[in-house]
């Protein structure tokens, strides 16, 4: 009898071995051990968001069926409550807290003249502390920075309410930490800095060497959520995602003038990147891009009712099988004939790609703009990810009209207004168009942070019963055959 319990016993704990990171997927301790759970939920929001739209009244000012914005600006009296935007996010950086249940900590000086030792008042000072902090401004600022700003864990930068710019050398450094809301600030003509000691917390101060010039650069962090920025005129990437970055929502923001737009993944042979899993939501892509909106290695990038006005070589590339997951977006195609196609597999045979799961669902094709999609995607591989269908690409203007900081002039290639359309698949279309206060808000008391959002992703239940299974076999070799063992293991 134990011959066979024995042999029972060694195929499953070899079944497991094999089956569990399958049955998890996971390669990076924040990444959702079910990509399409999430894209589902953001369809779920902007239904609901939409819904209660035409519901409200016709004389109601608020309520554009977005539902980030619909979340926190319906509320008149949102800037005395600014912490409740952290309940508003979706997508894979759903779960971003910010520096929600801090203190307010206001910036009430622009300089940035000192980065090894930056003065109270300052938003390097801000940035830099330990302790979770909202961070407000005083008045319209232009913070020219001396040297890359490198973020501490739990932070918020909001710049609702004033005209925020921040440019100058290296901008802003998001890397190896968690819980990061950037939002309502004008981020610009950013330029490579460093070779030089850098304050990045009250108790450290290290060398960096050459930053690259990125806007945001998104380094081995988790948690991190920009919405409603502009950006424009960096030496690099404009957002770059690299080095085993996830749980990541790009939003509601406007990007404009640059090459190499947004980069998700370092390089492709950086296997870490594969649990890399990217939202990028309600933006508009407008005028002189290039390419990279974004460029993908690896991960699951969920590109979801934006607006693609603008490009010259192609809107989304990709290497190292990355999943893309396009939905209800408007993508408006260059006059240039050779470049109508919005997607492109770099460096790469057809042969290899043809397995990668690229995906066009709903998506409004104007000006001859086409998808090549691959894989799964061609199947009905998706078939719960779209069983909430995204929102027609004929609502892209209502859900990106806000997109970047809120009040800026916008460029006058937008998107040819279409016809509503829903169901499954491509639309195509022809255009000739070318595409204040103090900061005592809080105390110094206990903040009653909870950190339970770092917690490990929940085990599938498969998972979990093949794990009991494992634990049975285990107690019944060692307590009389299994006499004692007790059917409740079942339900772990």
């Amino acid at each position: 009898m134990s011959f066979p319990i024995t042999c029972i016993l060694s195929a499953c704990i070899l079944l497991a071995s094999l089956s569990l990171p399958t049955a998890l997927n996971l390669t990076l301790p924040h990444q959702h051990p079910d990509p399409e759970v999430v894209v589902q939920d953001v369809h779920r929001r902007l239904n609901a968001s939409l819904s209660r739209r035409v519901l409200s009244s016709s004389s109601s000012t608020c309520g554009t069926g977005n539902p980030i914005d619909d979340c926190w600006q319906c509320d008149p009296k949102w800037a005395s409550n600014r912490q409740h935007l952290a309940d508003c996010g979706i997508g894979f950086g759903q779960s971003a807290l910010g520096g929600r249940d801090g203190r307010i900590y206001v910036v009430t000086d622009s300089s940035d003249s000192d980065v090894v030792n930056p003065k109270p008042g300052t938003l390097r000072y801000g940035v830099i502390q330990d302790e979770p902090l909202w961070i407000i401004f005083s008045a319209d600022m232009m913070i020219r920075l001396k040297h890359e700003l490198i973020i501490n864990s739990f932070k918020t930068i909001d710049g609702r309410g004033h005209n925020i710019q921040i440019t100058g050398n290296g901008c802003l450094t998001v890397q190896y930490v968690s819980n990061i809301i950037i939002h309502s600030i004008h981020v610009h003509h950013c330029k490579p800095s460093g070779n030089t000691n850098i304050r990045s917390s009250p108790t450290h101060v290290g060398f960096r060497g050459r930053s690259d010039g990125d806007g945001i650069s998104i380094f081995g962090a988790s948690h991190i959520w920009v919405d409603h920025c502009s950006l424009s005129y960096c030496a690099d990437g404009l957002i770059d995602a690299i080095m085993g970055s996830t749980a990541i929502t790009i939003s509601n923001s406007y990007f404009s003038h640059h090459d190499e737009v947004m980069l998700l993944g370092h390089d492709d042979k950086y296997l870490p990147d594969s649990g890399m899993q990217v939202t990028i939501a309600f933006n508009h892509f407008g005028e002189a891009l290039v390419q990279r909106m974004p460029r993908c290695r690896r991960g699951y990038i969920h590109v979801v009712n934006n607006d693609f006005t603008a490009w010259e070589m192609y809107a989304i590339g990709g290497s190292a099988n990355p999943t893309i997951n396009s939905q209800g977006n408007r993508y408006t195609a260059p006059v240039d004939p050779n470049a109508k196609e919005v997607t492109k597999r770099v460096d790469v045979d057809e042969g290899e790609w043809a397995d990668w799961n690229w995906r066009t669902d709903g998506d409004f094709m104007v000006n001859g703009a086409f998808f090549v999609p691959s894989g799964v995607g061609l199947s009905a591989q998706y078939s719960k990810a779209s069983s909430l269908e995204p929102k027609s690409a004929g609502l892209i203007n209502q859900l990106t009209m806000n997109a970047g900081v809120f009040g800026d002039p916008r460029d006058n290639s937008a998107g040819t207004s279409s016809p509503g359309f829903s169901g499954v698949g491509t639309s195509t279309a022809t255009t000739t168009d070318g595409g204040g206060g103090s900061g005592s808000n809080g105390g110094d008391g206990d903040f009653g942070m909870t950190f339970g959002s770092d917690a490990p992703p929940a085990h599938s239940s498969a998972t979990s019963m093949l794990l009991s299974l494992v634990i049975i076999l285990v107690l019944y070799t060692t307590t009389n055959h299994g006499a004692l063992l007790s059917l409740q293991l079942l339900t772990l």
